[in-house]
């Protein structure tokens, strides 16, 4: 007798793979026994700084079968957005993951694909996909799906590719073969937490998330505090130096998804083009970026804070 579970898990990662997407893994929806008590703490701690969002819906953001009615799958996807071109060594620096059109959007438009070939190949298949959009652990159930290991800074991490790649997921009510989790390979390197500029890395495999650069510069609505002045490492828009110092990211591969290249003129500004840059080109340059989110006004104040 075939086993449809392996089948269907199989049919599905081809389907992903044919997409575009990097990899893809399968694990049990069910509740994150571990992640419960990590994240109590984390939130107790104000951790999450003035993400509030963070403290809502704490049973959903662990357990998908109150967010899917009858979820019996979770299915991660990662899609790599390492970038082949850098911003000029003279610029203020915008994360690699935003140099080109919002990735929300990009995936949305693969999962729904890869949920309609589900429905075509398998039959009658219920479920939601998820791009940020939604209460999810996606770096949890990334790894539970077996596609890398937590690291010391808290993303994911693969010994093929490092961490420049987004993740999203298809939960379903269909039950299918799960993978297994892998080791983690971090062993006794710090490079991430010594390089933080502002340690946001409390320890090993714990961030201040209010700390963090990331969350400064697009998170926090209201000014910078003052202690962070020469800290921030000339990052005007999130922050990649906990994954360009992982010695795992020298695996990293350009990605070859035309919509995640930047726009032109952004790799070329300088800092003194970021300093007298107008709202017409911020709207031309991040046209449909994920810069968009922080607003004109927002990469203004980010800008004039590493100025001082």
């Amino acid at each position: 007798m075939i086993d449809n579970k392996a089948k269907y898990a199989k049919l599905i990662k081809t389907e992903a793979k044919r997409l575009g997407f990097l990899s893809c893994g399968i694990s049990k929806a069910a509740f994150l026994e571990t992640e419960a008590p990590r994240l109590e703490k984390w939130l107790n701690n104000n951790m999450h700084g003035q993400m509030s969002y963070m403290q809502n819906n704490f049973d959903k953001r662990l357990d998908p079968t109150k967010l899917v009615d009858d979820s019996k799958s979770v299915i991660s996807l990662l899609l790599n957005y390492f970038p082949s071109q850098k911003q000029t060594d003279d610029s203020y620096k915008i994360s690699k993951y935003a140099y080109g059109k919002d990735y929300h959007e990009i995936i949305k438009l693969k999962l729904i694909e890869l949920s309609q070939f589900i429905q075509n190949e398998i039959g009658e298949v219920s479920g939601r996909a998820f791009v940020d959009s939604a209460p999810v652990l996606d770096k949890a159930w990334a790894a539970k799906s077996g596609l890398g290991w937590i690291g010391k800074h808290s993303n994911l991490l693969t010994q093929q590719v490092g961490s420049f790649y987004f993740i999203a997921e298809l939960i379903i009510d269909l039950e299918l073969e799960y993978d297994t989790i892998v080791s983690d390979h971090c062993g006794t390197c710090t490079a991430c937490i010594d390089a933080c500029p502002t340690q946001a890395i409390t320890e090993p495999y714990v961030v201040d998330g209010s700390k963090c650069i990331s969350y400064l510069t697009i998170e926090l609505k209201e000014n910078i505090p003052t202690e962070f002045i020469g800290q921030l490492d000339d990052w005007m828009f999130g922050c990649d130096v906990c994954q360009d110092v992982c010695p795992w990211n020298k695996f990293s591969k350009p990605h070859n998804q035309s919509l995640f290249n930047p726009h032109p003129e952004l790799l070329d500004m300088t800092k003194k083009d970021w300093d007298e840059i107008t709202e017409d080109v911020f709207k031309k340059v991040f046209q449909k970026s994920a810069v968009k989110r922080t607003k004109f006004s927002g990469l203004k104040r980010n800008i004039q804070f590493l100025k001082q």
